[in-house]
């Protein structure tokens, strides 16, 4: 081995879905919107000019439609490359103590390859035989709380009183709630930032808002907690957000009938489709996602997972302890959830 390989940060990073290149296929993998993007995003494209000047370091366009969207002060509004993006710096921002750090041991598995990148310790409470957290586990010491609500991949929601519960019990440490999902069923946090300055929401665009391909993400939190993670950002990159994401994420907020329609439309169908298949055997917690958690007691999961690729529908599939016999499906339009719908039909038991 090299020398200079001795001075390698070395980690075992994020697998995230599979991108298939071929064409024609049915893809429930990565909990992308099966609809398109507002026409009001689409046409705006087309405006989109100057892209040989830097964008507004500041991205104050996007801050500002964010914050008035939310009935928030600007200063409480943060917004990076996608929730990713928003939750690395958070966890750089926050999370400096030698205390454990503590997120769910069945979550967005991510939140384990940033503590190890960044060396921050960290402890996951398991959650209980039904796949829900247990706030108790989370009222002692520790260096932040970070959890998806709802959460990935159980797709399963609790409510804003449980989310204050653990605030509560935490008032010397930042607390993140991921609300990826939160749009698809679950109840926000938001309406706790004023009460609790330790607390920071993060939600996406690349869900409900159909735009994953573009990259926004952002925190909603106090003030003070906004500048600090400003502080980190500017002394990482100035230039994080690009101008087209600046302007299409501005111009997604102005169509919320849309916006309404699209998250309907998705609701509708999963709840369709979660009655079909436990006619079939199947069973699912109540999501509160675009997504579901399906098992079946007879027919292995990763068998399921395996048959669909080969039938062109992809499925996300991980092979961890307590969900290795799940899958995670992603709601596509009601036509996708039919075909799939009986390709399982087809298995046998």
């Amino acid at each position: 081995m090299s020398t200079w390989e001795d001075n390698v940060r070395r980690v075992v990073p994020y697998v995230p879905g599979e991108q298939p290149k071929i064409k024609d296929i049915i893809k429930l993998n990565t909990n992308e919107n099966p609809y398109p993007p507002s026409p009001m995003v689409i046409n705006k494209q087309l405006e989109l000019k100057n892209l040989r000047l830097y964008p507004d370091d500041k991205a104050l366009v996007l801050v500002d439609a964010i914050a008035d969207y939310h009935k928030v002060d600007s200063a409480q509004v943060f917004v990076g490359v996608g929730s990713d993006d928003v939750l690395a710096m958070a966890f750089m921002t926050f999370f400096n103590s030698d205390k454990k750090i503590l997120f769910p041991d069945i979550t967005y598995s991510f939140y384990d390859v940033w503590a190890e990148l960044l060396g921050i310790p960290y402890r996951q409470p398991a959650l209980d035989e039904n796949f829900r957290l247990v706030k108790e586990d989370y009222y002692v010491e520790n260096g932040g709380i970070v959890f998806p609500n709802p959460n990935a991949p159980t797709s399963i929601a609790e409510p804003v009183s449980f989310v204050e519960d653990i605030v509560k019990h935490n008032k010397d440490v930042v607390v993140i709630v991921d609300e990826a999902y939160v749009d698809f069923g679950g109840e926000s946090a938001l309406s706790l930032i004023d009460k609790y300055d330790n607390l920071l929401v993060v939600r996406t665009y690349s869900k409900s808002r159909s735009m994953a391909g573009i990259r926004i993400g952002y925190a909603i939190g106090s003030k003070k907690l906004i500048k600090y993670m400003n502080d980190v950002k500017f002394s990482y990159n100035s230039y994080t957000m690009n101008m087209p994401s600046q302007i299409l994420g501005t111009e997604s907020l102005k169509d919320e009938a849309y916006f309404r329609e699209t998250v309907n439309k998705v609701i509708d169908t999963r709840e369709w489709f979660s009655k079909e298949i436990s006619e079939l055997g199947f069973k699912c917690p109540k999501s509160s996602t675009n997504f579901i958690f399906m098992t079946h007691d007879k027919i292995p999961a990763k068998e399921i997972f395996e048959k669909a690729r080969d039938n062109k529908i992809y499925v996300r599939y991980f092979n961890k302890p307590r969900i290795d016999n799940y899958l995670r499906v992603t709601i596509g339009t009601r036509e996708e959830m039919e075909i799939f719908l009986e390709f399982l039909k087809s298995l046998e038991a």
